[in-house]
């Protein structure tokens, strides 16, 4: 029987059978101002001519899986009623034969200990679209009292962007597909914030965190890019009738709030705190062993510099007797899926499931008892 792993990302889904590769998509369905009639779903955003001023709608499909299992990743400390409402869609709507309801970090966790058999703990940062999530793994067991969310993910760095643009220069509020693109092509972490700070302010040449970003027109540019370095008009205006961004400090201020959200009045913890916090809540014998494996997932550890940045900041935190090691890993964003077609493959899948048989005869809390949300 097939499994179809499905990472329900935030921003993408990480979909695909365990057979086959993983497709990463847009997790919505969306409608352009200019064709409100038609509903695009995931990857058909790539057939709408003008994305400009894209609003979304929640997604829903009525498909039959009748004999095919699967496993889906939901948030951590979901509530109840959400977590029934999924087994009925699961169960009732789609007809799986089987479900593995499933944290994501726990799929990350259980391809990492996979990778490094000798190890028998980790902490998962998952860096998303909606939430940062610090979770301590322990032989594939979340350590619950140590669970840390911080409220700030892509969404909010997107979002502050916009802002920041619509004040200094062109109102794009509305843009935030245009601008999410423009945050993952030119933002990076500071690995000394205020030196950065002090180069943006400069003029001419030597400001060398200035960037020009030409927006798309969709007509002739379909996708925004950054201007090379020796073509950027340092005084006066372009010929061309391209629609420029100039960018200096808002390419790593942006960013900067996963490290800093007191910064933009979130009283909240940064990523590196957090993952000390988190660790020191744990019996002082294992401690070692969680700063020695900290795994960065999720699309905001794309973002050049963040895996240095989380290790000085971690390593100025840490005891120094301790040693400290960030893995990145290949492909940030499908490695929680990746975690979760090996658990396909396990021998002992078939005792983590529900079936639809122990559905139908012990409703939900089957559900409850096998499943470690």
């Amino acid at each position: 029987m097939t499994t179809l792993v499905l990472d329900n990302g935030a921003y993408n889904a990480k979909i695909g059978y365990s057979h086959e590769n993983v497709s990463v998509i847009p997790n919505c369905q969306f409608r352009s101002k200019t064709a409100r009639l038609k509903t695009f779903t995931a990857n058909q955003i790539e057939e709408i001519k003008d994305p400009s001023g894209l609003f979304y709608i929640l997604p829903f499909q009525k498909v039959d899986f009748l004999d095919t299992n699967i496993i889906i990743t939901e948030p951590y400390f979901n509530f109840t009623s959400i977590q029934e409402s999924m087994n009925e869609i699961l169960f009732e709507e789609y007809q799986f034969q089987a479900v593995l309801r499933v944290n994501a970090g726990a799929l990350s966790a259980h391809r990492y200990f996979r990778d490094n058999p000798s190890e028998l703990c980790c902490i998962i940062v998952d860096s998303g679209y909606s939430f940062t999530h610090i979770v301590p793994y322990c032989r594939s067991k979340k350590k619950k009292e140590a669970i840390i969310r911080i409220n700030v993910g892509g969404k909010l760095l997107t979002n502050h962007l916009k802002e920041i643009i619509s004040y200094r220069q062109l109102h794009v509020m509305d843009e935030t597909h245009v601008i999410n693109q423009v945050k993952e092509d030119v933002c990076y972490v500071s690995q000394d914030f205020y030196r950065d700070m002090d180069i943006a302010k400069l003029k001419g040449e030597e400001n060398t965190v200035m960037i020009d970003y030409v927006l798309p027109d969709f007509s002739t540019i379909k996708k925004g890019f950054c201007k090379p370095r020796e073509e950027m008009v340092l005084s006066g205006k372009y010929k061309s009738g391209e629609q420029i961004l100039r960018l200096a400090n808002e390419r790593f201020a942006v960013p900067e709030i996963l490290f800093n959200p007191s910064d933009i009045g979130i009283q909240e913890m940064g990523i590196p705190e957090a993952v000390v916090y988190s660790i020191q809540n744990l019996p002082e014998e294992m401690q070692p062993h969680f700063f020695r494996n900290i795994v960065l997932t999720g699309g905001n550890s794309l973002f050049p510099g963040f895996r240095d940045r989380v290790y000085s900041e971690v390593r100025c935190l840490t005891p120094t007797d301790y040693d400290v090691s960030v893995v990145l890993p290949e492909n940030p964003i499908t490695y929680a899926w990746e975690g979760g077609k090996l658990i396909s493959e396990n021998d002992d899948f078939e005792d983590m499931v529900v079936t639809r048989e122990d559905y139908e005869e012990n409703g939900h809390s089957i559900c409850e008892e096998k499943f470690d949300i």
